[in-house]
C-alpha cells in the first residue's frame, strides 16, 4: 500500500527518490536486509549475525515500515519502522519499554506513535533521505491521529562511551522534556564515570530530533546488544509537521 508519494518535479533534490510504506513480505525483507548491513555488518556485531542476513525482531510484524527507494536502481536506501498506538496496545508495550520505564506516559499512550530502526544506506546520507523519512513520520501520525512521536536515539560506545557522556552533558535545559514526561532507564549508562572535556559529536538522527523540537526525556540507557547508549526522545507532532511535512509538500 502506498501511503505517500512525491512527484518527481516537487523538489529537484528528491527526483530520484520515492517514499512509501512496505506492502509485501518481500519489501519488509528488503528493509531488514538494509538494517542488517548497516546495524550488524558495518558495526561488526558478530553476536547478532545470522545466515539470512536479516535484522528482525518480534516487533517488525506489528509495525509499518517506511521505505525510501532509489527509483533508478529500485534499491531500498532508507527506512524507519513505526509502531502505532493500536499495535502497541495489542503487543502490550512499545519497543522503548525494553529499555525504559514509561509509566509516566500512561495517560497519553493512545496518542503516541513510536519510531525506530532508522537506517540509511551509506551512499545516501546527504540529507534528502532522512528528510523524506521525517515527513513520512508526520503523515503517518496525522493518519493515526497521534500527538506525540517517541523513540530511542543510539550513540555508539566504540570510543569507550566518552562521546555519549559528552553529548548528554552538553544538552541545554530547554532540550529536556517537562517533568511529567521524564522516564528512567532499566539499565543506566554510567555517564558520570566518563572523563569530562571531550567534544560532543552528535549523530545526525539525534541532531534531527532536537532541531525539530524534540525533547530528551531523561538519562541514557545502556544497550549491550548494540553496544550503544540510548536516549529516549519525545517529539510533538506540531513541531514535526511544521518542520518537515509542510516544508516538502508531502501529502497523505
Amino acid at each position: 500500500m502506498r501511503l505517500l508519494t512525491m512527484p518527481a518535479d516537487a523538489n529537484p533534490s528528491f527526483s530520484k527518490l520515492s517514499l512509501s510504506l512496505a506492502s509485501t513480505e518481500e519489501e519488509v525483507k528488503e528493509v531488514q536486509r538494509l538494517r542488517y548491513k548497516v546495524f550488524i555488518e558495518a558495526m561488526g556485531l558478530t553476536a547478532l549475525a545470522n545466515a539470512e542476513g536479516l535484522d528482525r525482531d518480534e516487533f517488525d510484524e506489528h509495525c509499518d515500515h517506511l521505505i525510501v527507494r532509489d527509483t533508478k536502481t529500485l534499491k531500498v536506501v532508507g527506512t524507519y519502522r513505526i509502531l502505532g498506538p493500536n499495535a502497541a496496545r495489542h503487543l502490550g508495550r512499545f519497543y522503548s519499554e525494553t529499555e525504559f520505564d514509561l509509566s509516566r506516559l500512561h495517560n497519553i499512550r493512545d496518542s503516541i506513535a513510536e519510531a525506530g530502526r532508522a537506517c540509511i544506506h551509506p551512499d545516501y546520507r546527504s540529507g534528502a533521505v532522512i528528510m523524506m523519512l521525517w515527513a513520512g513520520l508526520a503523515a503517518f501520525m496525522r493518519r493515526e491521529r497521534c500527538t506525540y512521536l517517541i523513540g530511542c536515539a543510539s550513540i555508539s560506545l566504540t570510543d569507550g562511551g566518552h562521546n555519549a557522556a559528552a553529548i548528554y552533558r552538553n544538552f541545554k535545559e530547554e532540550d529536556f522534556a517537562p517533568l511529567e514526561y521524564r522516564v528512567k532507564p532499566h539499565l543506566a549508562f554510567p555517564f558520570e564515570d566518563m572523563d569530562q572535556g571531550h567534544v560532543a559529536r552528535i549523530p545526525p538522527l539525534l541532531k534531527g530530533y532536537i532541531r525539530a523540537g524534540g525533547w530528551v526525556c531523561g538519562e541514557p540507557a545502556w544497550d549491550p546488544d548494540f553496544h550503544s547508549a540510548d536516549l529516549f526522545l519525545m517529539l510533538p507532532l506540531a513541531n514535526l509537521d511544521n518542520r518537515y511535512a509542510k516544508h516538502y509538500g508531502i501529502e497523505e
